[in-house]
């Protein structure tokens, strides 16, 4: 049965790709309205597939993929891996593609653009070009560029796999803030237990290939987490020692 308040459900979705490979079968959840919800597996599992289906970036092979009446394609931004900015436009070029492929002008976009920027902490970097921004800066922009279609579901590839732990913290944190201040729908892949725990207040832990569901664990700590010392406390031990215990059992150990 539909979900009320899910803005995206899948039931009995299976993936199996034109190589044999089965990614993903009978993988069955519900992404309820305003959530913080971690796919979290192994690499392989099927979370990144999951995803891009959910974005409507594939088809499944079986099963059915539902999206709430109010979202549409268009209401669903989409953060890869990597930041995959083009080397040759500017960071203000950069956020503007999308609204541009859409046929915006860059007048009509450009304060939607510019607040994009100033939400990521790149008020400053409009003109600047991907080469001359750090890691975590170039990040930002890819944030940015997801955000300013003015999503309500925002679907993030493990985007701070790739930084070092400091921009990958104060990321964390800002991603936070920006979910609890925009009441953003985030869907977070992550192979970090840790990450999980720090950012979710939902936790579904997926079974290796071919990828399912194997358990939902609720984090019930309060946010803003970073302000209230999260990561230092019992609390956030005591979570990541059962999301550990979870994903072991999921994995077979």
């Amino acid at each position: 049965m539909p979900t009320a308040t899910a803005v995206v459900e899948m039931t009995d979705v299976a993936k199996t790709f034109a190589n044999g490979t089965v990614a993903l079968d009978g993988l069955t959840l519900a992404i309820r309205a305003g959530s913080f919800t971690s796919l979290l597996g192994p690499s392989g599992c099927g979370k990144s597939t999951a995803l891009r289906l959910m974005a409507g970036l594939g088809e499944p092979s079986g099963g059915s993929i539902r999206l709430a009446a109010e979202t549409a394609r268009r209401d669903i931004g989409f953060v890869f891996q990597e930041p995959t900015l083009m080397p040759w436009a500017t960071v203000f070029d950069n956020v503007f593609l999308p609204l541009r492929l859409a046929g915006r002008s860059r007048r009509e976009a450009r304060a939607g653009i510019e607040r994009a920027l100033d939400l990521v902490g790149l008020a400053g970097f409009a003109d600047a070009y991907p080469r001359e921004l750090s890691g975590g800066m170039r990040m930002r922009a890819s944030i940015a560029r997801a955000l300013v279609t003015g999503p309500r579901l925002l679907l993030m590839d493990e985007p701070f796999a790739a930084l070092d732990e400091i921009t990958r913290f104060r990321l964390n944190d800002d991603l936070l803030a920006l979910w609890r201040s925009e009441g953003w729908t985030v869907v977070f892949v992550t192979h970090s237990v840790f990450e999980s725990v720090y950012l979710s207040d939902r936790i579904l832990v997926m079974t290796p290939r071919p990828g399912r569901i194997a358990v939902e664990i609720a984090v019930d700590a309060p946010y803003p987490r970073g302000e209230a010392g999260f990561r230092t406390s019992d609390a956030y031990n005591r979570h990541c020692r059962e999301v550990s215990a979870r994903l072991a059992e999921a994995m077979g150990g």
